[in-house]
């Protein structure tokens, strides 16, 4: 079967990548991040897609035919930002280098370039793969052609679009004009969202056949459909609208033919020349091993002068060595299931200078979590996954804890090795249960993240893979599943669990190479990093193990007196409101104070009601009121019995009779 052919959104990957990626510039203060969020992207999909052709298209400036069909059609958007703006040049010019076809084409958008390349795909029987990230792209699948999003590393096809949105390919268009569409102001019928529109077309069909069939509307069983109808009818023309808004056109007249889109040769010294420009010393790299190529571009710059000051330099070792590690080679996942092989790569470890370790463990908290695998590297590309706990695993498939944590422990106790990790102080906890102590220079991925850019919502390794290599990884849902059915390590499937670890190892190690380089650049961020952050570690770390001693009988016997002090008052609120009612029930509250009592309106709610907002209540104990003083006593006493002497002993440790807590060090922006 041949290799299908490959159409990439670009639109859609340049903002989400200028999202994604922090915002970076060269020394002349050009914006990159961009540019190299999108062709990482692309050269993610050349070494995917090895034997495919791969075509490139971007939304071209200006208006479309959708904008005469509806003058508010994305009206709402706001201007590109001019950072990103500045990068679609250099885009456009290295996908060109690249040898890839590259199509603007006035008055359409590329979602309708893609659509018209994917039809002719359908017509002549030969698969296409559309990368994207838009949603709208999904009405476009068929036998023929799929959707796959290389930030998300999801693939769909047919069935795939059928969980996903809960309608069929060829319903998506009615789907999406039911619901409308924010971003681009496209109207659809109001109050229609997911749910409902999945209901409609699930249960009829078409916009069409729902319009031809309002009287059935009502019986089809989802939350609202009995009051739908009227809604419908009321907005149709909108409705219709809304469906051209948001359907591809599949038939726009394009310079070449699918089969005639061919990439040409790389022109590698352009490339050079463009990376130069831009920076990107890991792509300089790459391309500088190649004396000819070095020569030509240098050719090149000669005849365009003036340069940029310092890019004849860009090709120097010491410049590059400070590069962040970009790695683009195949990759090696390895299990190891027998004691020679586990000899063969400690030996490895004992020639190497660093090593990136991630442990795996059961579920449960860190003072009692298990170790169920390890996964080590300790060059880029190259991981291996240890086995060692795995329920259903044979004892041929895996090794015992002792013995590899016996060949380990005087690597992971060496002062000399380098130590990496994403969240070291969790690993640090794993090997003090084995009476190992993790010793040596320390590299943490997730601390070092934390110290570039301390506002960041995310550190987790899944994302900083993603935005800072443009790669996307195998989360662990992927492999476990998800809520109340998700499995825990130990009863995963060891090739599951393999290539889960080994691939999130060797991104451990390759992010370090990038975030190393990156600190190495601020004196300031380095040494809060290297001289703060690091050493912190190691103390929350001897916090979190030592933990707190408590008394749990004397702290039962406190609960127990503040619930007899609770029940006291609560019998005093009562004797004053002249009833019983429920302390912690604003309405029955209200009515006392304000209605019974007639006591002072503070403050009302948004609905007008009179508030019983604990500032309310501690205004009127201030004032002398006898039963908000009660309540503030009742409400301050039940805070500290339940927060306090009733969980504190639940919380106890069984095995230290301690309770250990945790201090989450890569979070505050202060």
């Amino acid at each position: 079967m041949a290799s299908p052919v490959v159409l990439i959104d670009g639109s859609s990957y340049l903002f989400r990548a200028f999202h994604a990626i922090p915002l970076l510039t060269n020394s002349k203060g050009i914006h990159t991040n961009a540019v190299k969020g999108v062709i990482n992207m692309i050269k993610r999909l050349q070494k995917d897609f090895p034997e495919s052709q791969l075509v490139v298209v971007f939304d071209a400036k200006g208006k479309t035919f959708r904008n005469d069909m509806y003058s508010e059609y994305k009206a709402n958007r706001p201007p590109m930002p001019e950072e990103l703006r500045e990068q679609i040049e250099p885009i456009h010019k290295i996908i060109k280098a690249m040898g890839l076809p590259l199509l603007v084409i006035e008055g359409v958008e590329a979602d309708d370039v893609i659509g018209t390349l994917a039809a002719e795909a359908t017509r002549q029987q030969h698969d296409v793969v559309v990368s994207t990230g838009d949603k709208d792209m999904a009405q476009l699948v068929s036998p023929h052609v799929s959707l796959i999003n290389t930030m998300t590393d999801v693939h769909l096809d047919e069935a795939g679009v059928l969980e996903k949105f809960g309608v069929a390919p060829e319903f998506i268009i009615d789907y999406l004009a039911l619901m409308g569409d924010k971003v681009d102001n496209i109207p659809g019928v109001p109050k229609v969202g997911e749910k409902t529109a999945v209901g409609l077309v699930a249960g009829l069909g078409s916009l069409e056949t729902i319009y031809n069939n309002l009287d059935e509307v009502a019986s089809l069983g989802f939350r609202g459909a009995k009051t739908l109808a009227p809604r419908l009818v009321e907005h149709k023309d909108q409705a219709f609208l809304s469906k051209q808004l948001a359907t591809i056109k599949c038939d726009v007249e394009l310079p070449q033919s699918l089969l005639q889109l061919k990439s040409s040769e790389r022109d590698e010294a352009e490339l050079l020349t463009l990376f130069r420009d831009l920076e990107f010393k890991g792509w300089i790299a790459e391309l500088s091993k190649d004396e000819s190529v070095v020569t030509a571009a240098n050719a090149k710059v000669e005849s365009n002068k003036p340069v940029a000051s310092g890019s004849e330099d860009a090709s120097d070792s010491n410049e590059l060595a400070a590069e962040p590690e970009l790695y683009q080679g195949p990759v090696d996942y390895q299990t190891i299931t027998d004691e020679s092989q586990l000899q063969t790569w400690i030996a490895g470890v004992n020639q190497a200078d660093r090593v990136a370790i991630r442990a795996e463990t059961t579920a449960a908290g860190y003072m009692d979590a298990e170790l169920v695998g390890l996964a080590i590297s300790i060059e880029l590309g190259a991981a291996v996954y240890i086995p060692m706990a795995h329920e259903a695993a044979e004892s041929s498939q895996q090794l015992t804890r002792d013995l590899v944590l016996d060949a380990l422990k005087p690597h992971l106790e060496s002062n000399r090795l380098v130590k990496i990790g994403h969240d070291l102080k969790q690993l640090m906890h794993l090997l003090a249960k084995y009476d190992i102590r993790l010793l040596g220079p320390q590299q943490d991925i997730q601390l070092a993240s934390y110290v570039l850019n301390s506002v960041a919502s995310k550190h987790d390794l899944n994302s900083l893979t993603l935005k800072y290599l443009g790669e996307s990884s195998i989360s662990y849902e992927d492999i476990a599943g998800k809520g109340v059915k998700q499995l825990s390590f130990e009863q995963l499937e060891i090739a599951k669990a393999a290539e889960y670890a080994a691939q999130a190892v060797d991104m451990t190690l390759r992010l370090q190479g990038y975030f190393s380089a990156m600190l190495q650049q601020t004196d300031d961020l380095n040494t809060v990093y290297s001289k703060i952050e690091i050493p912190a570690q190691r103390v929350l770390w001897q916090m979190e193990q030592q933990g707190a001693l408590i008394d749990s009988d004397l702290l039962l016997q406190q609960s127990h007196d503040l619930e007899q002090r609770l029940q006291q008052l609560e019998r005093q609120s009562h004797d004053i409101a002249g009833q019983v009612f429920n302390l912690g029930s604003p309405k029955q509250l209200g009515d006392i104070l304000f209605n019974q009592l007639e006591l002072p309106v503070i403050k009302k709610t948004p609905k007008g009601a009179p508030s019983t907002a604990e500032e309310v209540l501690q205004e009127l104990a201030q004032q002398g009121y006898e039963l908000p003083q009660l309540l503030m006593e009742h409400r301050g006493l039940a805070k500290l019995r339940s927060t306090y002497t009733d969980k504190l002993p639940l919380m106890v440790n069984s095995r230290t009779q301690r309770i250990h807590t945790s201090y989450h060090q890569a979070v505050a922006a202060t």
